[in-house]
């Protein structure tokens, strides 16, 4: 048997406009008019990045609730460096999105910093302080 290969992600938005809003923002590429489709797709390398409305997901998972409670998953971008952590948080913040921790210098090495996406999902940035 051969082993399968991880090649995508699924994330379930609330608002495709604002996921992708948010998304674009933290540097993803969309087809024009993605904001406006019941289901998006970027890649980044090899890995396809896909979005749901939850409508779509319901129409395949009948009876589907969003988790409640808190997070299994974040997702989480390399900054080039440390300053740009500071200014993705803090241009995301301007934007009007919710920041769940600021930028800070984590134990472990690296310059840190938490966004929630519009469905609240976390989206940390980094970068090495080396």
């Amino acid at each position: 048997m051969t082993s399968p290969t991880l090649n995508a992600l699924s994330i379930v938005a609330g608002d495709m406009a604002a996921s992708i809003d948010f998304y674009r923002r933290c540097g993803l590429v969309f087809p024009d008019g993605a904001e406006r489709e019941p289901h998006a797709e970027t890649r980044v390398g090899a890995m396809r990045i896909m979005f749901d409305t939850t409508a779509v997901v319901e129409s395949f998972t009948p009876g589907w609730r969003a988790p409640a409670g808190g997070h299994r998953m974040a997702l989480a971008f390399e900054c080039a460096t440390p300053a740009d952590v500071d200014t993705t948080h803090d241009a995301l913040v301007g934007a009007g999105y919710r920041s769940a921790h600021a930028p800070f210098d984590a134990p472990w090495g690296q310059r840190y910093a938490v966004v929630r996406d519009p469905d609240d999902n976390p989206v940390d940035f980094y970068c090495g302080l080396a």
